[in-house]
């Protein structure tokens, strides 16, 4: 990789489009420019459990925000650039209708935090979702 390259990145369960500005011997600095998937509610070190102390709401990262990234979770990506607030909409409807699917406990909490990160993203980006 180098500076300047468009790239998708996986940061915390959420993987995203993105530009180097940095390389780093085992990261690279990206700025995000596009949401793929979203992160994953709850827990991490605790996979699909509820009963744990804290469970996570975990937002996006935003557009423009600069992540440093290992490595080897960094793919050159070739195809168009998707508007932010687009794809971050797309990436919330996708994992919520997973989670309705599911009917697990674990689902259920995930969308109460999703729906707390979504009233967020209204706020901060000015959203309407259908």
């Amino acid at each position: 990789m180098k500076t300047g390259d468009v790239v998708t990145a996986f940061y915390k369960t959420g993987k995203y489009i993105g530009e180097v500005t940095a390389v780093y011997p085992d990261r690279c600095t990206v700025k995000i420019m596009a949401v793929l998937r979203h992160p994953a509610q709850g827990d991490l070190h605790n996979p699909k459990q509820t009963d744990v102390p804290f469970f996570h709401e975990r937002k996006a990262l935003a557009f423009r925000e600069q992540a440093n990234i290992p490595a080897t979770t960094i793919q050159p990506y070739e195809g168009s650039i998707l508007n932010y607030n687009d794809s971050l909409k797309e990436a919330v409807l996708t994992l919520k209708n997973r989670l309705e699917q599911d009917g697990t406990a674990f689902s259920e909490k995930s969308l109460e935090a999703l729906k707390a990160v979504q009233r967020e993203y209204e706020l901060m980006y000015n959203l309407a979702w259908p």
